[in-house]
C-alpha cells in the first residue's frame, strides 16, 4: 500500500497546533503552567480531566487515560485511520502530501475514504450553491423570500438547490473525478438499475457541518406539490454523518456558546436561520432526529459543562401539544446535564422563522429572554394530567410530582420547588417535603407517577459508576499507584519536572537513582529517561519528549509519558527561576523520602549487628548513619526552600 512520506507526517504534526484542533471539539481554558483543560470527548464525566498542553504538542485524559498528539486525538475523535488523519490535518494546515508511490503530488486513488468523501461534500455543497442563482431554482428563492431570507443569508449558511434532474449532481462530481460508488457511499446518489441517480432532487439545500466546519451531509426540503418524498429529506448514515452526533448550525455556533455559556436549541434548519439572524447566535438544530444523548456529549464539551451550574441550556418549542411532548421528552434528558436547563415555548404555537416573519428579531430574542426553567415546566405539565379542584386529584399530583422534586440536583433549589408545589397544590410545605423525601429514598416510581423519570435517573447513576470505573482503570500493562499516597505525588512531580523543565533540573536530577522510586512503573518512567540522555541532553522541549518516548518498551508506558508530559505542574510561577527553584525543591524530597527508607533499612541492620562481635561493621554502618541523616537534613532544608 502506498505510503505518505515520512517527512510529509512531521511538517503536519508541526503545523496542526494540538490546542486549535481540539479546540473544534472541545471548550478549554487555562490550567496552569501553559496547559488548558475541558471536558474529554471520549468519555462522559462532570469535570474537566482532558488536559492539552500546546508547547508539547500532546494531550491526556486523566479520567479515561487516553492520550497522544494532534494525529492521535483526529484519528480516536473522527474514527479515521493513521493516514486518513494526517491527509485531514494536511488539507487544514495547506500541506501538500507526498506518498511513496505516484510521484510528487498525491493521486485521488492514494487518499483515504473519508478525505474523498469530505471533497466530495465539499464539492457538493458548491454545486448546489451555485445551483440556486439558476432558473430552475426560482422556486427555492421564493420560497427563501417569502420568510425574509435575503440571498446574503442563504450565502452564510449555504443553502443552495438540487437540480430537478436525475443526476445533475453525479455528473458534475464524476467530472471531478469521485467514483459513483463514492457518491453512493456518501449518500450523495443513490445505486439504481441504470446507474446511480441524485439523491436530492428539485429540493432547497442546507448542508450540514461538523464542528471543524467540514460539510458532512445535506437537509434537503420539499418545494414541489408533485414531490412525493417526505418534507424534509436527510443524508443517511455514511461512513462522515450519524444524525444522532451533528447539530445544524454548531460550525457557526460553537464559538459563541463557549463564549456565552448558553445553546439554544431549535427544531428546523429554518429556525436556526432565523435566531441567528435575530441576534441568538447560538442556536441549533437536530437533523431528522430527536435530540438525544450523543447530542449532549457534544453540547457538554462546548459549554464546558461543570458543576458550577454556569451554562444554560434553552430549549423552543411549539406551544401546541407536540411541542409539550417534545420539551417532556428533553427533561427526561436533562439529568445528562450539569448546566441549567430551560424551555422557552411561543404561546400562539408559533416556531422561531414565523416568529420573526410575524413579528420581527426582537420577538425570538425575547422568547429566549423569557425561558423557564424546564424543571418548572415539567412539574407543571405533570399536574396538568390531575384534577386539583379535588383532594384526590391533589394527592394523585403530589405523588406525581414528587419523583420529579426529587431529581433536582441543585439541593438550594429544591425548597424553592417544594414550596412552588405546595402553593399550586394547597398543600402545606412539610407535606410537600416528605413527600419528596420519599421519593429520593424510593426510586421506584408510584402508580401514578412517570417511570420515564426514574429510568434516567438510574441511567445517570448507572453512568457514572461506569465513569468512576473507567477513571480507576490502570493503563495497560503497568499498575496505576494509589493517587493519595504521598510517594506517588512526589514520585510524579519529580518525573513530570524532569519530562516537562529537564533543563532546570538536569543537575539534581543526575542524583537519583532507581530506588528512589517506589513504584514499578515510575522506575520504568525514570529508566526511559535515563536511557534518553538524562534531562539536559536535548534542548529542544518537543525533541526530548519524543526521545523519552523513544526509550519506552511499550504504549502503556509511553502513554504515561504523555500523561506527565501534559499534567500541569504545581509551581508557583511560569519564569525560569520559579520553575528552577520549584524542580530543585521536588528532586530534594523526592531524594529526602529515598533517604528516610534508607535509614529506617539501616537503622534495622543496626540493631541485628552486634557491637561487641562484629565492631568494625557496626561502627561503620554507624558513621553511614551518621552520614545519611545529614544529608537528610540538607535535603529537607532545600525541600522546604531554606538553602
Amino acid at each position: 500500500m502506498p505510503r505518505i512520506k515520512d517527512t510529509d507526517i512531521v511538517l503536519v504534526r508541526e503545523r496542526a497546533r494540538i490546542d486549535e484542533v481540539v479546540r473544534d471539539v472541545v471548550a478549554l481554558k487555562p490550567a496552569g503552567g501553559g496547559s488548558l483543560k475541558g471536558l474529554c470527548p471520549f468519555h462522559d464525566e462532570r469535570s474537566p480531566s482532558f488536559h492539552v498542553t500546546p508547547a508539547k504538542g500532546y494531550w491526556h485524559c486523566f479520567g479515561c487515560q487516553e492520550g497522544g498528539d494532534v494525529i492521535d486525538f483526529v484519528r480516536k475523535i473522527d474514527h479515521l485511520s493513521f493516514a486518513e488523519a494526517v491527509e485531514k490535518l494536511a488539507a487544514r494546515t495547506g500541506t501538500q502530501l507526498r506518498y511513496e508511490e505516484g510521484g510528487s503530488a498525491a493521486p485521488d486513488r492514494l487518499k483515504g475514504l473519508r478525505t474523498r468523501l469530505v471533497e466530495a461534500h465539499k464539492a457538493a455543497a458548491q454545486f448546489y450553491a451555485e445551483q440556486l442563482n439558476g432558473p430552475d431554482a426560482e422556486i427555492g428563492r421564493k420560497f427563501l423570500k417569502e420568510r425574509d431570507f435575503d440571498q446574503a443569508a442563504a450565502e452564510h449558511f449555504g443553502v443552495g438547490y438540487a437540480p430537478n434532474a436525475w443526476d445533475g449532481l453525479t455528473k458534475y462530481l464524476r467530472a471531478k473525478n469521485f467514483t459513483d460508488q463514492e457518491l453512493i457511499t456518501g449518500g450523495l446518489a443513490v445505486a439504481g438499475k441504470r446507474g446511480p441517480y441524485d439523491r436530492f432532487r428539485g429540493r432547497l439545500l442546507w448542508p450540514i457541518r461538523d464542528l471543524s466546519g467540514e460539510v458532512v451531509g445535506f437537509g434537503a426540503r420539499k418545494l414541489r406539490d408533485d414531490d412525493e418524498g417526505p418534507k424534509y429529506l436527510n443524508t443517511p448514515e455514511t461512513p462522515l454523518y450519524k444524525k444522532s452526533q451533528v447539530l445544524y448550525g454548531v460550525d457557526l455556533a460553537r464559538k459563541e456558546i463557549s463564549r456565552s455559556q448558553q445553546a439554544v436549541i431549535v427544531e428546523g434548519y429554518t429556525d436556526v436561520m432565523a435566531a441567528h439572524l435575530s441576534g441568538v447566535g447560538t442556536a441549533v438544530a437536530t437533523c431528522g432526529t430527536a435530540f438525544g444523548v450523543d447530542h449532549i456529549k457534544v453540547l457538554r464539551r462546548l459549554l464546558m459543562d461543570q458543576d458550577e451550574f454556569r451554562g444554560q441550556v434553552i430549549f423552543t418549542f411549539d406551544g401546541d401539544a407536540a411541542g409539550r411532548k417534545a420539551a417532556l421528552r428533553a427533561f427526561n434528558e436533562d439529568q445528562r446535564f450539569v448546566s441549567q436547563t430551560f424551555v422557552a415555548i411561543e404561546p400562539n404555537g408559533l416556531d422561531p422563522c414565523e416568529l420573526r416573519l410575524q413579528s420581527g428579531p426582537e420577538a425570538v430574542r425575547e422568547l429566549i429572554a423569557r425561558r423557564v426553567p424546564l424543571f418548572e415546566f415539567a412539574i407543571r405539565a405533570t399536574l396538568e394530567d390531575y384534577d386539583l379542584n379535588t383532594a384526590e386529584g391533589r394527592v394523585a399530583g403530589l405523588r406525581a410530582a414528587a419523583p420529579v422534586l426529587a431529581t433536582i440536583r441543585d439541593r438550594a433549589l429544591r425548597p424553592e420547588y417544594t414550596r412552588m408545589v405546595a402553593g399550586w397544590l394547597g398543600m402545606e410545605p412539610t407535606a410537600v417535603s416528605e413527600a419528596v423525601r420519599a421519593a429520593a429514598n424510593n426510586p421506584k416510581p408510584a402508580a401514578s407517577a412517570r417511570p420515564s423519570q426514574h429510568r434516567v435517573v438510574e441511567s445517570a447513576a448507572s453512568e457514572a459508576n461506569s465513569d468512576s470505573d473507567r477513571a480507576a482503570t490502570p493503563t495497560p500493562g503497568w499498575q496505576r499507584p494509589d493517587p493519595k499516597s504521598t510517594a506517588t505525588q512526589v514520585e510524579r512531580e519529580s518525573l513530570k519536572c524532569a519530562v516537562q523543565i529537564p533543563q532546570h533540573v538536569a543537575a539534581w536530577y543526575a542524583s537519583v537513582e532507581p530506588q528512589a522510586y517506589t513504584a514499578d512503573v515510575h522506575v520504568a518512567v525514570h529508566e526511559a529517561i535515563t536511557a534518553a540522555g538524562s534531562p539536559g541532553a536535548v534542548a529542544d522541549g518537543r525533541q526530548w519528549i519524543e526521545a523519552v518516548l523513544a526509550a519506552c518498551p511499550d504504549d502503556g508506558l509511553r502513554a504515561y509519558v504523555r500523561e506527565f508530559a501534559v499534567d500541569p505542574l504545581h509551581s508557583a510561577g511560569d519564569d525560569d527561576e520559579s520553575l528552577r527553584d520549584y524542580g530543585a525543591a521536588v528532586i530534594a524530597r523526592l531524594l529526602e523520602m529515598d533517604a528516610t527508607r534508607r535509614i529506617v533499612e539501616l537503622k534495622g541492620r543496626l540493631q541485628r549487628t552486634n557491637p561487641t562481635e562484629q565492631e568494625a561493621d557496626y561502627n561503620r554502618q554507624f558513621a553511614d548513619l551518621l552520614a545519611l541523616e545529614q544529608y537528610r537534613r540538607q535535603l529537607r532544608e532545600r525541600a522546604l526552600g531554606e538553602t
